[in-house]
């Protein structure tokens, strides 16, 4: 199969598919981390290429449930953090409605207020095998729901508790980059179970 994973810079699920046979690129507006077939620049410039599938992770920053506080300061709605949500969403819905046969879209749990249809399953790392919780949900289209392939017991928070850190959490410039990145244990799942 000719696959698209959309807005994943770090090859996680690209190459978890190439390892499985298929001819897989990821596509990202930053380079890749690992050196494979990688198309840097706007999803729209490749996305009408003919795939037979796509796995899409578009940025939550404006969508995400754990960021809901932001639209409210004070109590009253924040219009220019709510706009940004509203053009999040038309991104994320080109992708969710993309003409291609099978699609997955991955996001974490999102606020209500943008109005985006609910998801297909929610899925956690430890199901596969990571020892974390990360509730993530999935928009599937003409794919079945993942099933979990290892479950972890015991698993760890990847939120911070105060006067704590976090591998998962630490602050800086590559903070939304680290949390983005797909587990692998999801990423060998998907390719397990969706590529064939």
């Amino acid at each position: 199969m000719r696959i698209l994973i959309a807005c994943e810079c770090s090859g996680r699920v690209r190459d978890a598919f190439i390892k499985k046979g298929h001819d897989a690129m990821s596509c990202d507006i930053l380079p890749t981390e690992k050196p494979g077939s990688h198309y840097e620049g706007d999803i729209f410039d490749v996305l009408y290429d003919g795939w037979d599938m796509m796995i899409a992770h578009p940025p939550c920053t404006y969508l995400s449930n754990a960021a809901a506080r932001f639209l409210y300061p004070q109590g009253k709605l924040n219009q220019e953090r709510y706009l940004k949500g509203m053009e999040a969403k038309e991104f994320f819905m080109k992708l969710l409605e993309a003409p291609i046969n099978k699609i997955a879209v991955e996001n974490p749990v999102q606020s209500t207020v943008f109005g985006i249809t609910k998801c297909t399953q929610y899925i956690q790392p430890y199901w596969f095998g990571d020892p974390f919780k990360k509730k993530t949900g999935l928009w599937l289209k003409n794919l079945p729901k993942l099933e979990p392939t290892d479950i972890v017991d015991n698993p760890k928070s990847t939120k911070t508790k105060k006067g704590q850190k976090s591998w998962f959490n630490q602050g800086g410039k590559d903070r939304q980059k680290m949390r983005s990145r797909t587990f692998e244990g999801i990423a060998n799942a998907m390719a397990e179970q969706w590529g064939h």
